[in-house]
C-alpha cells in the first residue's frame, strides 16, 4: 500500500493494533509511522491486572499427561474462582468432552455435582430441547458448556448465551474461540500448549501469540480487579513460557514462503515489469526490514550491503524461474510478463501452484471424475484438518462413494476433500459433526477454483471441458450429481414416485415452469399441485431472443450477435439463486458461450447475471467462414437441467 502510495502522490492512512511487541518500531517504520502515531505498552499494561500461575507436568505420553491436568484444573476452579466464570482451553474437540466429563466426576465426588449450574430445572430442561449435540447435552446439566467447530450454529450461540449470562460457570472450548467470540472469564486455565498437526502427524506448540490470546480473555473490566491466568504446561516447556510470557515478543516476516503468489500478482498487475523493480519491491517489504535486523532468522550470516543484495537476488530470481516453469509469467532478457495462468492466479487469489496443476492435467475433453480429482487437489486443501483417526472415517466414506480414491492417501486432506465433495453429490450422511463443519469449508473455497478452472478451459477454446466444469459448479451448488440424478431433484417436495413418473414422460424443471397452474395436477396425477407450484416459483423461467447484426466498413466487415435476456415468471427474490444444499447465500449467473458443437471449439464467453431483463452482445469470430454448427448457449451457474441452445446457422439462414 505504501508502494502504491509513493507511486500515485496520495497518502494512505494506516490504523494497527496487535498484542504487545519487542519490535513494534520495525512495524512503525514499514508502515510510515512517525514516533508520534506510535504507542506501545508492556503485556502487563492492561485494563484489569492479570495473576498468571505456570504449573509443569510430566509424563512423555500425550494423552496421559492431558488426563493428569484435569484434577489441578478442577482444583484452580475451587481455589481462584469458586463462583466466578471460567474459560478453559484445550487443543481438540474430544479434549472438550474428556475435560469436562472429569471435572462433572470431580464435581460429583466432592457431593456437589451441579455447583456449576446457576438456573432453575425448569429453565435447563427448556434449555436441553433445543440442544442437538449429545455431549453438550450431557455437560450442560451440570453447568458445563463445550464450544468448538463441531457443534452446529445454534447449539454454540446457546452456548455463548448461557455463558455470557452466568447460567453456566464453565466453558471448555478450543484455541479458536480466543480469537472469534468476546467471552472474557474470571479465570482462563490452558490445559496444555501443545495441539495435533495433522500434517506432519507429531503434536507441536501453540503460537506463543496464541497462548497470549487465550491468557487475555482472563479478568472482565467491569467486573473484576484482576484476572487470574493457571497455564498448565509440559514440565520441560515451563521455564520457556515463564520466560517469554513476561517479555514482549518480536513479529518476524512470513512474505518468503507466499512470495511467489505475490510477486505473480504484482506481475500482472503491472507493478514488476523487470528483475529491478521486484528488487525495489522488496526493499517495501517488513521482510526486508527483519532481514536487516535479524539475518540468520531467514538464514543469512551478517546483514551486509552485499551479502543481502547477493541474497535478494537470488531470491528474486528463483522466484522468477518456478512461476516460468509453471507457466505463470514470461521472461525476456528485458523484461517480464504475465501469460494466462498467472492472471487467473491473481484474478481468482489462487496458489501459482494450483493454475500450474490444472495447466498440466485439464485437456479439452476432460472427464468429470478427472475434474473432480483436479479441484480436490488445489492446493487451497493442504490445510484441510484430518484429525487423528479421520483415516478410519475416510476409508468407510471411500467404500460409500461413487469414485475410487487412493486407499493409501486416505490421511491425504486432498483424498478427504473428495471424498466430502463426492459425499454432497450423493447426500449422504456424514460420520462426524466435525465433517459437516469441513464440507463448508471445502465447498466454500471450491467456487473460485472451479471458476478459474472454466476460465483456463474458455482462454484456451474448449467448448466440452468448459461445459463440464460448469455442471461441476452446478453440482457442488444443488448437491446433486449432474449425470446420474435428474434435475427434478432440485425441487423441495420431490419424491421418487413423481420424480419416476415425470422423467419417463420426458418432462424436465423447465417445461414444468412451462405449464400453466390449471394444466399441471392432470399431469402429476394424485401428487398436490400447490405444493410443487410453489417450490417452482424458486426458479427462472429465461426467454433469450438473438439478432444478428452486421458491423463495420466493406472491407472490414464483422458480425454481432445481439442477445436479449428475461425472466418471464414473477420471483419473489428476482436474483437470488435457490441452492438449499449450498452453506452461503448466492446471486444466480449465466454463462454465454459461442462455440461450435460439431468441432468443440469455443470462441467466446461471457459471464452475466440479472434481475429481470438484460441486453448484450457478443463478437463474432471474424476467421469463421460457416456457421455450420455455431451455437449460442446459456448455461446456469447453479443450476441443472436449465441449459439452453440457440442455433447461429439458423439465424444466418
Amino acid at each position: 500500500m505504501r508502494y502504491i502510495s509513493s507511486q500515485t502522490e496520495r497518502a494512505v492512512r494506516f490504523v494497527g493494533l496487535s498484542t504487545a511487541l519487542a519490535n513494534a518500531g520495525d512495524l512503525a517504520d514499514w508502515l510510515g509511522v512517525g514516533e508520534i502515531g506510535l504507542f506501545n505498552f508492556k503485556p502487563s499494561v492492561r485494563p484489569v491486572p492479570l495473576e498468571v500461575h505456570i504449573q509443569g507436568y510430566p509424563g512423555k505420553y500425550y494423552c496421559p499427561r492431558m488426563n493428569s491436568m484435569n484434577k489441578p484444573a478442577y482444583a484452580a476452579i475451587c481455589t481462584h474462582s469458586p463462583m466466578k466464570p471460567v474459560l478453559i482451553f484445550v487443543s481438540s474437540r474430544r479434549q472438550t468432552r474428556l475435560t469436562a466429563l472429569d471435572l462433572i466426576q470431580f464435581a460429583a465426588s466432592d457431593e456437589n455435582p451441579r455447583q456449576f449450574l446457576s438456573m432453575p430445572e425448569e429453565d435447563l430442561q427448556m434449555v436441553l430441547s433445543q440442544v442437538t449435540d449429545q455431549n453438550l447435552r450431557h455437560t450442560l446439566q451440570f453447568g458445563i458448556g463445550l464450544h468448538h467447530a463441531g457443534l452446529n450454529d445454534k447449539d454454540r450461540s446457546l452456548v455463548e448465551e448461557l455463558f455470557a449470562n452466568n447460567k453456566i460457570q464453565v466453558l471448555v472450548c478450543t484455541s479458536t474461540l480466543a480469537w472469534g467470540v468476546n467471552l472474557p472469564a474470571h479465570l482462563v486455565i490452558i490445559k496444555g500448549t501443545e495441539y495435533y498437526d495433522g500434517k506432519t502427524k507429531r503434536y507441536v506448540d501453540f503460537p506463543i501469540t496464541d497462548i497470549l490470546q487465550m491468557m487475555g480473555r482472563a479478568g472482565r473490566p467491569q467486573y473484576d480487579q484482576h484476572g487470574k491466568a493457571v497455564i498448565l504446561v509440559h514440565e520441560p516447556k515451563k521455564s520457556f513460557y515463564k520466560k517469554f510470557l513476561y517479555e514482549p515478543f518480536p513479529v518476524e516476516s512470513s512474505l518468503r514462503e507466499k512470495l511467489h503468489d505475490h510477486m505473480n500478482a504484482e506481475i500482472v498487475s503491472g507493478t514488476i515489469c523487470h528483475k529491478e523493480d521486484a528488487m525495489h519491491y522488496l526493499t517495501w517489504t517488513y521482510f526486508f526490514r527483519r532481514l536487516m535486523v535479524n539475518p540468520a532468522y531467514y538464514g543469512l550470516e551478517s546483514a551486509e550491503d552485499e551479502t543481502l543484495s547477493a541474497y535478494l537476488s537470488r531470491l528474486v530470481q528463483s522466484t522468477f524461474e518456478d512461476l516460468e516453469d509453471s507457466g505463470c509469467i514470461k521472461m525476456t532478457e528485458d523484461n517480464i510478463g504475465p501469460m494466462m495462468l498467472g492472471t487467473i492466479a491473481s484474478q481468482y487469489y489462487l496458489s501459482y501452484m494450483t493454475v500450474s496443476m490444472f495447466g498440466s492435467n485439464i485437456g479439452p475433453d476432460t472427464s468429470l471424475e478427472v475434474f473432480l480429482h483436479i479441484l480436490s487437489g488445489a492446493s487451497e486443501y493442504d490445510e484441510l484438518p484430518v484429525r487423528h483417526n479421520e483415516e478410519n472415517y475416510n476409508e468407510a466414506l471411500s467404500k460409500r462413494v461413487r469414485f475410487m480414491v487412493d486407499q493409501n492417501r486416505l490421511e491425504d486432506p486432498h483424498v478427504k476433500a473428495n471424498l466430502l465433495f463426492q459425499a454432497h453429490f450423493s447426500q449422504l450422511d456424514l460420520p462426524i459433526s466435525d465433517y459437516v463443519t469441513d464440507l463448508k469449508s471445502v465447498l466454500d473455497q471450491s467456487i473460485r477454483i472451479i471458476q478459474a478452472m472454466i476460465d483456463i478451459c474458455a482462454n484456451s477454446g474448449w467448448l466440452t471441458s468448459s461445459i463440464a466444469c460448469m455442471h461441476l459448479l452446478q453440482m457442488v451448488m444443488q448437491g446433486l450429481w449432474f449425470d446420474q440424478d435428474s434435475a427434478l431433484w432440485m425441487l423441495p417436495c420431490m419424491n421418487n414416485e413423481l420424480a419416476g413418473s415425470l422423467s419417463k414422460r420426458g418432462i424436465s424443471v423447465q417445461q414444468l415452469l412451462d405449464l400453466p397452474k390449471a394444466t399441471m395436477q392432470t399431469v402429476i396425477g394424485n401428487f398436490p399441485a400447490a405444493k410443487l407450484y410453489q417450490d417452482l416459483q424458486h426458479f427462472p423461467r429465461i426467454q433469450m431472443k438473438l439478432k444478428l447484426l452486421k458491423k463495420g466498413t466493406e472491407s472490414e466487415k464483422s458480425l454481432q450477435l445481439n442477445i436479449r435476456l428475461e425472466k418471464t415468471n414473477l420471483r419473489r427474490n428476482a436474483s437470488r439463486a435457490f441452492v438449499p444444499r449450498f452453506p452461503k447465500l448466492k446471486d444466480e449467473a449465466w454463462w454465454l458461450i459461442l462455440g461450435n458443437t460439431s468441432t468443440s471449439e469455443l470462441y467466446a464467453l461471457k459471464r452475466v447475471s440479472f434481475s429481470d431483463r438484460l441486453v448484450t452482445h457478443m463478437e463474432l469470430p471474424s476467421d469463421v467462414t460457416t456457421f455450420q454448427g455455431m451455437k449460442l448457449i446459456i448455461v446456469s451457474d447453479c443450476y441443472l437441467g436449465f441449459d439452453q441452445e440457440h442455433s447461429i446457422e439458423e439465424l444466418a439462414a
